[in-house]
């Protein structure tokens, strides 16, 4: 599926680089040679099947993907990658996805959480080092935004920076669970400033941590034992450096917005990880169903069997019109501090299949999955960890929720199906759920109402992209087939909202 690409809006820096051979290959030929190259490395060598269960990403691996430049999709032409289009992001995240969730994560950080907010925020110096960096000396770079005590409650980070004499900027606090940790070479760190009487202010500041440069080396107390996504390592970072003042991000209004925008164009983004996963999933358990006999009959020709391999179809068809929306609503020259809806939506949606696929590709296996060198358990393990970084989907939920509620009492309305109708996001969506919607939202409902009905939500959110996209000419069956299941999920899930909830029975016997 092509998409119109996004012309970047910034202006070209006067001394702007000529970039590498891989930034001006026409995006086709780029794309293929990069595909070409994963599936060399995971798929026909031989070491392919073990390499997840590394706990770190072989070094010929990473050297070989670097040499084909894919970071350079998120670089502004002037400065010598590839122009920062979303629409190639979404397409190298999508192909590196199809062959390790590990890696198309690390491309995602790369990408969506370094070199956009940096392209967007940062000054002329700043971004002609690092982008540099990456492009002649294939470096990486990641975010650190947790802390040991303040994960989802980000904005009560304890990371604090004072401002030396000379102008530099010190920054001092704890970080972890920031994916690259101990091999990242940048990280774009948050931190609050620190007031004289040591207080800190709510505003977050974003500054360009250069490790390769003296006095800006992090320290790694612990690299974690993470369950899954092995290759990618994550730990408890000591943060005590000394950054220049060009190393700050120059936020357009404030720091939360500036966060905001950066975190909400990074969930638009899932899906393009998302749909790599997807296909890998559907084409391995589609090939093992047909190839599989059990009692003289191919799995593929039991009726069970072939449900789940048209869901886990439907999701692929969801979030491919997650991706095109994302690749023409998301670029960098825009302002997503107040989509914040449809961000979580897509977000939770996407991780939501990940994992659902993941189970009915673990199901199908039987017990050839559960080995730890499967694919199909490793997938599992995977792809959950999607569902809680970069915003738990509980949290997220509940956010989609209070924001729907909180538009709905400023236009005086609790009639959810109206409201929905009314919106861009979810009109048509809505439309087909004939009178199901149409009832009365309780403003004082408990958190795991909000929940509940946020993941319904979501799913309508979803389902309008599909809609979307098949009016402009996507295949009619697939549409059909995608918008079926979700609204078979979303009423399940508006039965669940209305359903008693069950209460927790304190000090019970055993």
């Amino acid at each position: 599926m092509s998409v119109a690409p996004l012309a970047p809006s910034r202006p070209a820096a006067p001394s702007a680089p000529k970039g590498t051979a891989h930034a001006r290959q026409p995006f086709d030929s780029f794309l293929t040679s990069y595909r070409e190259r994963l599936a060399h490395l995971f798929s026909t060598r031989a070491d392919a099947d073990r390499m997840d269960q590394a706990r770190a990403l072989p070094s010929y691996v990473l050297s070989s993907v670097r040499e084909t430049d894919p970071l350079s999709v998120y670089i502004p032409e002037a400065y010598g990658g590839r122009g920062g289009v979303i629409a190639e992001g979404q397409a190298v995240l999508e192909a590196t996805g199809y062959h390790s969730l590990a890696l198309t994560l690390m491309v995602g950080i790369n990408g969506a959480l370094f070199l956009q907010p940096v392209g967007k925020y940062g000054g002329d110096e700043v971004k002609q080092r690092t982008f540099d960096g990456f492009l002649r000396h294939k470096r990486l770079g990641g975010l650190m935004i947790t802390e040991p005590n303040y994960g989802s409650d980000a904005l009560a980070m304890q990371t604090s920076w004072t401002q030396t004499a000379s102008g530099d900027y010190h920054i001092d606090g704890i970080k972890h669970w920031a994916g690259l940790t101990g091999i990242a070479d940048y990280w774009l760190m948050t931190a609050r400033a620190q007031n004289d009487d040591g207080s800190l202010r709510r505003d977050v500041d974003f500054f360009v941590v250069d490790q390769t440069q003296a006095g800006q080396h992090v320290q790694v107390e612990e690299v974690y034992p993470n369950l899954g996504l092995r290759l990618l390592p994550y730990g408890r970072n000591r943060v005590d450096v000394r950054v220049p003042a060009s190393a700050k991000l120059e936020p357009e209004s404030t720091g939360v917005k500036m966060m905001l925008d950066l975190l909400h164009r990074s969930r638009l983004q899932f899906p393009g990880m998302g749909m790599g996963f997807l296909r890998r999933i559907f084409d391995e358990a589609s090939e093992h169903c047909r190839e599989r006999f059990v009692g003289g009959s191919s799995l593929i020709d039991y009726d069970q069997v072939r449900a789940r391999l048209a869901r886990i179809q439907a999701q692929i068809t969801s979030c491919a019109a997650l991706c095109l929306d994302t690749s023409e609503n998301a670029g960098v020259d825009l302002d997503l501090t107040r989509v914040g809806m449809k961000a979580n939506a897509f977000k939770t949606s996407v991780t939501d299949w990940m994992q659902d696929a993941s189970q009915s590709f673990l199901q199908l296996m039987g017990g050839q999955g559960y080995r730890s060198d499967h694919l199909a358990g490793r997938a599992t393990v995977d792809s959950r960890p999607f569902q809680i970084f970069e915003g738990s989907n509980d949290i997220l939920y509940q956010q989609i929720t209070e924001t729907v509620a909180k538009a709905m009492r400023k236009a005086k309305s609790s009639g959810l199906g109206e409201y929905l109708r009314g919106e861009e996001t979810t009109a048509r969506a809505a439309t087909m759920f004939g009178d199901l919607l149409d009832f009365d939202v309780d403003w004082k409902m408990p958190q795991r109402k909000l929940v509940d009905l946020g993941k319904a939500i979501s799913r309508i959110v979803s389902m309008e992209m599909t809609i979307e996209m098949g009016e402009r000419g996507y295949d009619a069956e697939l549409i059909g087939n995608a918008l079926d299941q979700m609204r078979a999920d979303v009423r399940g899930m508006l039965e669940t909202y209305r359903t008693k909830a069950v209460s927790l029975v304190e000090d019970a016997a055993a």
